[in-house]
């Protein structure tokens, strides 16, 4: 179970704020390109699935990961996941034909599941595209925050997220530093991949 607590920063100008704010306590800075895969009749979607390669600084390195049963309340999400490795060539070669992904059932536990849960054996995958995804991550506070400019076809989101197994106290401690800094925010109530999925930013 991944447990985050998620705030979405009304736009660019409160993300380089707090980008200059939270600079003394930076570690590193990811560029990602997330794709998604799904059935042709949308067999994970309906189940609330996601199917995800995620690529890190171009091909350094790439994670193929299956999430469900997906809840946000009050800037905390809460949602099942399972991560592996795979090498970035291989992955590239399956975002170019997402039937290969299915190939991979042997040697991936996540592949074996998409295939018995979702029953796809036959009917193979597709690549639904994605989005790309621009991540600073600091240490600050004795918390790993993450501060997000994600980029879609039809527009640009901020969010600082914070994965912690004390999400409320979290919370209170980010709360705290956007309040003080008179940086707005609010709640983020939809997954990424839900924005990608309705085609349009939150209001």
């Amino acid at each position: 179970m991944e447990v985050e607590v998620k705030l979405r920063l009304p736009s660019s100008a409160a993300h380089e704020r707090l980008s200059a704010i939270l600079a003394p306590y930076h570690r590193r800075t990811h560029f990602q390109e997330n794709l998604f895969f799904d059935g042709p009749n949308a067999e994970l979607a309906s189940s609330l699935a996601a199917l995800r390669l995620r690529f890190y600084d171009l091909e350094s390195r790439c994670v193929l990961s299956l999430k469900s049963k997906p809840q946000i309340s009050d800037g905390i999400s809460r949602i099942e996941e399972q991560e592996e490795p795979i090498d970035p060539s291989v992955a590239r070669q399956c975002a170019a034909d997402p039937w290969r992904l299915l190939l991979l059932a042997e040697s991936s536990g996540i592949i074996r599941r998409v295939k018995e849960e979702f029953n796809l054996g036959d009917k193979g995958l597709i690549c639904l595209g994605g989005f790309r995804n621009v991540r600073g991550v600091y240490e600050w506070n004795r918390l790993k925050l993450e501060l997000d400019e994600t980029h879609y076809s039809f527009g640009t989101c901020y969010e600082i997220e914070c994965e912690n197994s004390e999400p409320e106290k979290a919370k209170i401690l980010i709360e705290g530093l956007l309040q003080s800094s008179g940086i707005e925010y609010r709640y983020s109530e939809v997954s990424k991949f839900a924005i990608f999925r309705a085609g349009k930013l939150p209001e």
